[in-house]
Order: C-alpha cells, then structure tokens, then sequence
C-alpha cells in the first residue's frame, strides 16, 4: 500500500524530533520558514528550492506524484536525482530565487556545492563545468562552499550543469542560506564521527601494538602475537573503512578524471600500509602497521576537522550578509487598509507594500511611504551610529529598523537587491585568484605527479639498500608530502582579509586587489562626492548685528518653502522646524527669490540681487554666498557648499602614514581645488580636469613606475577608474563607477582606504609566509623521510600541522588592526 505524505510526515517525526521536509525528507533546519500549500493545509519545506519544486508541482496539476510515491527519497543524492528528472530546475518560476536573468539569454546561478574537501576539488569543477559548451564563467569559494555559475541559456540547460557536477561525484543545490547552513553541520557532524570512530580505533589499537614494543620477545609467544594482530585488524577495519573512506572516494575520483589530487598520495600510503599488515596477520610473516594507520588517520582528521571550522570562521562575514534577509515579512496586501499577512521574505514582489516594526529586519529593497525612523547599517556599511530616514528616502534590505513601525514600499527583491549585489562581488573576489594564487595552484598539480615519482625511485634505492625498511619509508614519504599546505595558502589568506574588509566597509570585488592594493605608492582622489559630500549643504550662518542664527534661517526658510532647488532643500532641511510659507513668493532664476512676511518685504539670492555688498574677508573661498535682506537692511549670510567629509582629513593623514603620495583630480577651478586640498592636507593638486585630463594624470603617473590607487564616484571617473591598477569607488557612486571597480567603499568611510592599505599589507606578508612555509616544510620533511627518519604515524602529525598552521596563520587577520586603525588620533582641520 502507498504511503501517503502525511503518514510519512508522522513517521519521520517519530523517528526523529526534527520536522521533515515534505518534498525530499531531510531535516527542516530550526529557522526555516518555507510553506507548501498541499489539499488546504500547509507542509513544511527546508529550503526555498524544495518549497519552489513541490508548490510547482502541485500547481500544476501533478500533485499526485506526492500521493503515489513509495517512499521519501532516502538521500539528498536522490532528491536531487528526482528533480533533474522531472526537469523541473529549467523552469523559469523555479530559478527566480537563485537565477539571475540577464540580457542576451545570459543566466547566473547561485549554487551550493557539496563533497567539497579540499582546494583541489574546486579546481576539478572549475575545470570541468568551464568544459561544458555555453558556460561562460565558473567561480566557486572554498570557504563557504557556493558557487556562482554564468551560462547561456540558448545552449545549454541548467540542469545539464547540475547533471554534470553530479557526473564526477559532486552534489550542487540551489543557494539558501539557511540550507547552506544546513550542510555546514551535516559536515561537521560527519567529521566529528569519523574522528570519533578514529580515535577510539587509535587508543584500542596503541594498547596492543605498546606490548609489542616494551615487552621481552621471549615473553611474547606466536600466539599472543598473532591474537593482538587480529585484534588490531578487527579495530583498524571501521576506521578504514568509515573514518578514511573520504580520502579514498576523493582519490578515485581524481584517478576517474586522469588528474593526481591531494588524496591520491593519502590513499596509497594508508591503503598499502593497511594491505600490507593484512597480509601479514593471515601469513604471519613481516611486520603489522596498524598503530601507524590509525594514528595517522586521527591525525590527518582532526586537522581537517580544525581546518573546517577555522574556513567557516575566515568566511564568516560573507555567511553573516547572506543571513540578513529574515525569513518571513508582514505584508499589506490592501494598503493602505491595515490588513496583515506573514508571507516567506522570498516570495515579496516589486510594488508591495510591507510593515516593519522596531527591531526587525527589512526583508527588501524599498522606499519609505509612511513613518520615521533609524535604521542600523552596520553589517553592510561598517558604519555604527544608526541613519534617520523618512518618507521617500531608501531602505536597503537586510538593515534593522531600530525605532518605530514603518511602512515601505518593495522596489527590488532577491538577486536584484543591494545585498545580493554585495554577496555577489564577494563571491567574484574570493574566487578570482591573484598571480600569486595561480601560480601556488600550478605548482600543487604537478606537486604530486612528481612527488609519486620521487617516491618510486626511493623505494627502489631502498630496496636495494634495506628491503625491511623499503616499505614504511615508502608510506612516510606518501603521507608527509601532501602539498594541502600549498593550495590552502592564498585562498585562506585572501577569505580571511576579505572578510575582516567588509566588516570595516571596504568591499574587495576582484581578486586581485588586495594583492596590488599592498604595492600601491599613489592614490588619487576625485573631489566631488568622494572627498566632498557630493551634495549642496549649509556650511554656515552669519547673523548680522541684532539678528540671531535661528532668525536667519527662519526667514531664508519661509522664502524657500515652495521651491525644489538644491539651494532650497539644504536650506529647509538645515532650518529643522516647522516652516511658514512667504506670502506671494517670486522666484528669480539665477539670482534668488523675493516674498513677504508678516507684510514686510525679503530677499534673498546673490549680493547684488539682496542690495548686499561681499564682506572684504572670507573663510569659505570655495562656497556659494547667500544674502538675506529685509526692510531694515542685511539680516545674515547663508553660505552653502559641498562640503567636506568629516572623516577626510583623518584619511589622508593615515594614509601619508603609510608612505603613500596623495593626489586630488578635480573639475572645479583652482581655488577651489587648492582649497579644498589644503583644508585637508593633499599637496598634489590638478584643478580643471576633463576625464581625459584624469586619464593622462593616471597614465603619467603609472609611466613614472607608480601604482596608482583611484578613488572615484561617477559616470565620468569609469574610465580612470578603469586606468587605474585599483579601483576604488564610493558606496554611494553610480553603478558604472561601481562596476569598473575593483573595491566598493560601502559606508563611504574614507579612513577605511588606510584600514585597506593595512590590511593589504599584512595579507600579503602572511602570504609569503604561507607559501613560504609549505616550501620549506616539504624540503625539509622529504630528505628526512627517504633518510628514514620519519616514521608513519610522525608523517601523519606533519601533514596535518602543516595544513592547519596555514590556515591558522591566516585567520590573524580576522582581527588584525592596521596602525592607522589602532590609532586614536583625531585631526582637526581650519576651514
């Protein structure tokens, strides 16, 4: 009889105190809100891809495939083959929350991958779904395990890429946060069984194999010996078998594929060493090495169970934007009645309305329709102290509303939204590899072709020299060579920096800009919107004699109530009170505008216009002058301008700290670029500049054997952006600026670059001594194990630390503060 969902829901719940999915049957992760609407009630799903398949399912009038079914699917490994069956990942309602649809057929994925171990399984599927006809890039972070495809799709279909990662023995879902962190504690779980398993085999086995070392050979007859051989192989087999069984799938993968991964030289050291203490046991002749297997084993598990948990941390910041969109939202689907529905975060559209309460995540991008409030931006700016919005201005999703209930309209969702855009650069940086990383690379894939020759011929030379010692000289030689060390050292390296950056509010987008942005000698500003503000604002008040500042701002206030102008607008925001229009207001272009108030006649505009003469002495030389007259004369001066970024000063000095030339390019005339360069102490000034002028500048520089740094804003800088050996443009920059850079400064916090610079620095010299490290522990442990020096169970503690203490090294710079970070110092600056 057929198992109806229901009852197989009730027996998975049983069987376990977990609720089951209702699609594929594996575990529904604790916060996972994803709701499949089945016959008028509501199932569970554990991710957004196994709710999407399941709903479409239904939908679409196949809902007895839930009914007729036999069983769940055993294995994700089956659910996975279930739907690449039914085709059901090629349909477009299925791809909307992990596909990005993009102009001319193009498609971009996001995927999680499993099995994935070690640095060489990301080279195998970069290598083989890059084969397929029609993929156009393939970038997968070894960190967090995702992976971002591009394809098009009028040649291939995604399933076909799905099926062919499955092919080499790999298994790629659709992206879901809370699935990913799913896997990650199904991996750590597995690990820690198998190193239960090992361990337990390894302290069994060394109390039988420690009498065979310190006893008298006299007192250990044949059969005892022989009772403690079988014992030892009893014990060894599950710690072969489970405990191990990674190292050998891993390896005959690599053999399938006609490639030599890091597990091939692991397999053959413990797979001969186990056979041949098999042999042994039966025949009772030669020596046994069931001791050396096990303690290896544990040995190389526990540092791949330390180096596990040390990835997730360096990649933490990346896991930590993706978790930022909640769950679930509280939508209005008759705004602006207050009707309420609690509808999956996933399934929010562009013109919906939603209402946020304090303490809540904003689940989308948007605008403000009803309500003030503060909102906190820490996680994707770096900056602390929380932003006032109010209707009309944004609301980026993934920020928390901190303060009172609002109401904001959806504009964009899912891959289209700022923090998709975030995590997706992210994922480029961390996947593209510097030169540095290529070349590690290169060197570990030929590393264990030659490794596997050099150990043939000593084994031959020892053969020849000392038969009895050939054999386990052989296995060290395998086990303590591994070149994991070597293809971990620049992947854990930039992950960790990366993420320590984007914590700070510097988003690395290319993998090459840490590495360059370590050698850079100049950096070069553009002026307006990147060390200035980017927009008009009031600098200053000067109140004429018998006037106050408040008075002045009232009347300017009232006289720019009906106007948009960006005079107007800094002018009203400024005034912070609730504003009396001027009667009959007149509004003359390009001078200034003219009313009544209380019956009395005001201007204010240009000198001329307001009947106002320029005070002989000013300290704004850079700044637009307002005068506000009425019937008894000047009432004040409004003086308005862009103005400069409060932390600008402080940035340039930390940068001068480091040994860095410090230019500014700017349009504007030259006063006004002297000004502003000496307020905050740039010495290298060129004023008037087109974007061809910014261009040469650049040039001449790089000619000059400078690597240049350009920091950038607008439509205009994409080209010297692009000049440029680092990009840099400002969060708030035009997307063109945006995407011709190689980093993003999300919070527009400009002592971020010196932080960077910093950061840079210390990657690279941590890099170097990964690399460093690597090399020279494998020349020195291979002299030393083909000289006998080094048994089995020694070459398995040396494999592992050399592993972990790359990655270790690594993770200093998940705390690591630049001297300008640390520093305290403040610089105040006279306009």
């Amino acid at each position: 009889m057929a198992n109806s969902p229901a009852s197989m829901g009730v027996f998975f719940e049983s069987a376990s105190n977990a609720t089951a999915c209702f699609h594929c049957g594996q575990p529904v992760p604790e916060h996972a809100r994803y709701p499949i609407c089945y016959k008028q009630r509501t199932e569970a799903a554990c991710c957004r891809g196994c709710q999407a398949v399941a709903q479409t399912i239904i939908d679409s009038g196949q809902e007895a495939y839930y009914e007729h079914r036999t069983a769940l699917p055993p294995t994700p490994q089956d659910a996975q083959a279930e739907l690449e069956k039914l085709g059901l990942y090629d349909l477009p309602e299925i791809q909307q929350s992990f596909v990005r649809i993009e102009p001319e057929n193009m498609r971009e994925a996001a995927l999680i991958l499993e099995n994935i171990v070690c640095a060489a399984c990301v080279w195998l599927n970069e290598r083989h779904i890059s084969q397929l006809p029609g993929v156009l890039s393939v970038e997968i972070n070894y960190a967090t395990r995702r992976a971002r495809v591009r394809w098009d799709s009028s040649r291939l279909k995604l399933s076909d890429i799905l099926r062919a990662i499955q092919a080499i023995g790999y298994i790629a879902h659709p992206f879901d946060a809370s699935k990913q962190e799913e896997l990650f504690r199904k991996e750590r779980n597995s690990a820690i069984k198998r190193l239960a398993i090992a361990g337990l085999g390894m302290m069994q086995v060394m109390m039988y194999a420690l009498p065979t070392y310190t006893a008298d050979p006299s007192e250990m007859t044949p059969d005892i010996v022989a009772l403690m051989r079988w014992a030892s192989l009893i014990l060894t087999v599950p710690v072969i078998f489970y405990s191990a069984w990674p190292f050998f799938q891993g390896a005959w993968k690599d053999l399938k594929r006609r490639t030599l991964g890091m597990d091939v030289p692991v397999a053959l050291g413990v797979g001969s060493a186990f056979l041949a203490s098999v042999w042994a046991t039966f025949t009772q002749q030669g020596d046994v090495y069931y001791d050396s297997v096990n303690m290896f084993i544990f040995l190389l598990l526990t540092g791949r169970f330390l180096e596990l948990n040390a990835r997730r941390r360096s990649a933490q910041a990346a896991e930590e934007l993706v978790k930022l969109i909640p769950a679930v939202a509280t939508r209005l689907p008759a705004w602006p009645a207050r009707t309420e529905e609690v509808v999956p975060a996933a399934q929010l559209a562009p013109g919906d309305f939603v209402l946020i309460k304090p303490g809540e995540s904003i689940p989308a991008d948007g605008s403000l329709v009803e309500g003030t409030t503060s909102v906190v931006e820490v996680m994707l700016t770096g900056e602390s102290e929380p932003r006032s919005r109010k209707p009309g201005e944004p609301l980026i999703g993934g920020t928390i509303n901190q303060q009172n209930p609002v109401v904001m309209k959806v504009e964009k969702t899912g891959e289209e939204t700022r923090l998709s855009a975030i995590v997706r650069l992210l994922d480029r940086a961390h996947s593209e590899k510097p030169k540095i990383g290529k070349m590690a690379d290169r060197a570990a894939s030929w590393f264990v072709g030659l490794l596997l020759l050099l150990t043939a011929i000593i084994a031959v030379v020892w053969y020849v020299i000392d038969p009895a010692k050939a054999f386990w000289i052989t296995v060290s030689i395998l086990v303590i060579t591994c070149p994991c060390a070597l293809g971990l050292a620049t992947p854990a390296a930039l992950t960790a920096a990366t993420g320590r950056l984007t914590k700070l509010g510097l988003l690395t987008t290319r993998g090459h800009a840490l590495e360059t942005l370590a050698q850079v000698t100049d950096i070069v500003f553009d002026k307006t919107g990147t060390l200035t503000q980017g927009k008009l604002t009031l600098l200053a008040v000067e109140p004429a004699s018998g006037y106050s500042r408040e008075d002045v701002l009232s009347f300017a206030a009232s006289l720019e109530a009906a106007s948009e102008h960006p005079i107007a607008i800094a002018i009203r925001q400024a005034s912070g009170r609730a504003i009396q229009p001027a009667d009959m207001p007149v509004n003359h272009p390009g001078e200034g505008v003219e009313g009544k108030l209380g019956g009395r006649h005001y201007r204010l505009g240009k000198p001329a216009f307001a009947g106002a003469a320029l005070p002989e002495v000013t300290f704004y030389p850079a700044a637009t002058r307002l005068a506000l007259t009425g019937p008894e004369g000047l009432i004040g001066w409004l003086i308005l301008g862009d103005a400069i970024r409060p932390d600008a000063a402080d940035a340039i000095v930390s940068l001068k700290a480091l040994g860095i030339r410090v230019h500014l390019l700017s349009g504007d005339n030259e006063s006004v670029a002297r000004s502003v360069a000496s307020s905050i102490g740039i010495d290298h000034v060129r004023a008037e500049a087109m974007p061809d002028d910014k261009l040469a500048y650049v040039k001449q520089l790089q000619a000059e054997k400078h690597v240049v740094a350009m920091v950038g804003d607008g439509i205009n800088d994409a080209p010297v952006l692009a000049q440029a050996q680092v990009s840099i443009a400002m969060g708030e920059g035009t997307d063109v600026a945006q995407a011709a850079a190689d980093m993003v400064m999300l919070g527009n916090r400009l002592v971020a670059l010196s932080d960077g610079v910093g950061i840079a620095r210390k990657t690279r010299a941590i890099i170097h001594q990964n690399l460093a490290w690597a090399l020279g522990y494998n020349l020195i442990a291979i002299p030393l194990a083909a000289l006998g020096h080094v048994t089995p169970w020694i070459a398995g503690i040396g494999m592992s630390a050399s592993s972990l203490l790359v990655v270790l090294n690594a993770l200093r710079l998940t705390h690591f503060q630049s001297s300008a970070m640390a520093s305290s110092t403040t610089h105040a600056y006279t306009r």
